[in-house]
């Protein structure tokens, strides 16, 4: 028998109350035998362990774990679905449009758009999650979000996209008590000895090869980090310095940051990305006419 909705459902309670009993009389109302049966066949059905159960708890397996992600996706994709269906029944626009999108002071001209359609379709609601481009991508590709905003370089090739006016700068978050903090310029020498935190995505993009003269995993990278937010308290320790782009952190006059640019100046572009072909729902489609014609200004 094909899996059912049902089943997954059943999954979820049990994983998140650690409990066979506990879902099965708190969440479910279902008898814990019938619970028990039907995670009985699941874990026969994809022919692997889920549950370790003991007398205090159940807890899940790698393979468990793994299940879970998958299917909190496909409920949440579920959920996505009746909503869309339910609200493009009715003449006039609502429901949700959902954009995944890295950090990034570019990311204006979508709020500008997301404004104005909002003031035309008051009962359209933005639904915002944040990630690096593999996160963003990857909800993406899976249906969970419907337009992408991307750090530049990007693979292209598989998407619709449109790309926005600003581009981003390129430097060093350090403490303002650091040495380098007191340079107008951060040159390619200055990284030599210096512990460096760099996000993941540059990390293995070797976008930065060239520029360094070599690969920039033969520099001290102390740590990887995938949003800045929290490489900057690691800044702020005294742990390193973060490579990252400008105008995500306040360097402010009460900040304890500093950044600076590196030279020559190095610059990413930004794409707004959605699927090629792409059925959009009536808000989906509307943000995109909202923000071509912000674009357009």
């Amino acid at each position: 028998m094909p899996m059912e909705l049902r089943t997954l459902k059943y999954f979820l309670a049990v994983a998140e109350q650690e409990s066979f009993s506990q879902a099965a009389n708190n969440v479910l109302f279902v008898t814990q035998p019938t619970l028990s049966r039907q995670m009985q066949e699941l874990e026969e059905e994809i022919g692997a362990q889920l549950f370790v159960r003991s007398n205090k708890k159940t807890t899940l397996t790698e393979e468990g774990l793994r299940f879970k992600k998958r299917a909190q996706e496909i409920m949440e994709l579920v959920k996505h679905t009746q909503k869309e269906f339910a609200e493009s029944s009715k003449e006039e626009i609502a429901g949700d449009v959902y954009i995944g999108a890295g950090e990034t002071q570019g990311f204006k001209p979508i709020a500008d758009a997301c404004k104005q359609m909002q003031k035309q379709y008051p009962k359209i609601c933005l639904n915002i999650s944040s990630g690096n481009a593999e996160d963003v991508t990857e909800k993406l590709d899976r249906g969970l979000i419907d337009f992408g905003l991307l750090v530049e370089p990007v693979d292209k090739t598989k998407y619709e996209y449109l790309t926005l006016p600003d581009r981003d700068s390129w430097g060093l978050l350090l403490r303002k008590d650091h040495p380098l903090a007191k340079k107008s310029k951060i040159i390619a020498r200055d990284f030599a000895n210096i512990p460096l935190l760099v996000s993941r995505q540059t990390l293995d993009s070797r976008e930065f090869t060239g520029w360094l003269g070599r690969d920039l995993k033969s520099l001290n990278i102390v740590g990887t980090y995938n949003l800045i937010y929290n490489a900057a308290v690691c800044v702020e320790q005294g742990m390193g310095a973060a490579l990252t782009l400008e105008r995500l952190i306040n360097t402010g006059k009460d900040s304890p940051f500093a950044f600076v640019r590196i030279s020559p100046e190095r610059t990413s572009g930004l794409v707004v990305v959605w699927k090629k072909n792409p059925v959009f729902s009536k808000p989906a489609a509307q943000f995109l006419k909202s923000l071509k014609a912000e674009l357009e200004k």
